[in-house]
């Protein structure tokens, strides 16, 4: 019985210190992705659309949607054809003809308040050393950006915000001190390096166990 008494607050103490290991609520960011067309779909972009240089008949893709990083980003849900998107732009010396994808999301990922517009295509016809950017700037203003040179809206959606964290779970709490993703890689989500808060609550759980045991066997051997 002594024992038992022992040891119930022991428990009391693992079960807290593992509760305390479980994986806090998810959150995304709700921003604008970039991609670039591929025979194959979509290819997330590895750099942002101001450095980007495409060459003339290629396809570049943009999506509105919530994401927690680039494994998880939703890719536009138009195909990157460019002889459907450029086919009444014929080839002219000195410039180039980029097709653009503009899927601006679905209703969930939208701001509150916000609908988003209807996903389009465009044929920007540029200069020939142009950037993606230069290209959507050419058919889909207005554009909105950050200090951080981030795209927050292209033709002017949505309205405001810009890579804004949110819950993963629809009416959740947001998390406290948004960060705005890159342009051109995942939004930062966790630290490291460094033990995780499992591993360092599991640790803690199994010295409180240790410790008790050993109390157990200095008792029984006095």
């Amino acid at each position: 019985m002594r024992r038992a008494r022992f040891l119930a607050p022991l428990l009391a103490a693992c079960a807290l210190l593992l509760g305390l290991a479980a994986p806090a609520q998810a959150a995304g960011y709700r921003y604008w992705s970039f991609w670039g067309g591929t025979g194959d779909g979509w290819t997330y972009a590895t750099q942002g659309p101001a450095t980007a240089r495409p060459a003339d008949g290629e396809v570049q893709g943009f999506r509105f949607a919530v994401s927690a990083d680039s494994q998880d980003a939703q890719r536009p849900r138009r195909a990157p054809d460019f002889a459907a998107i450029c086919a009444g732009t014929a080839p002219e010396e000195g410039t180039k003809r980029v097709g653009l994808v503009i899927d601006f999301g679905t209703r969930a990922d939208a701001p509150g308040g916000e609908s988003p517009p209807a996903a389009r295509t465009a044929c920007a016809r540029v200069r020939a050393d142009a950037t993606t950017a230069d290209a959507l700037a050419a058919v889909a203003k207005p554009l909105r950006y950050n200090g951080q040179a981030l795209l927050c809206a292209i033709a002017g959606y949505p309205r405001t915000g810009c890579g804004e964290q949110v819950s993963a779970t629809p009416g959740g709490p947001v998390p406290a001190g948004s960060v705005s993703p890159s342009p051109a890689s995942r939004p930062v989500t966790d630290l490291e390096p460094g033990p995780s808060v499992g591993l360092v609550a599991g640790l803690a759980a199994l010295a409180v166990l240790g410790a008790a045991a050993g109390w157990q066997v200095r008792r029984r051997r006095r």
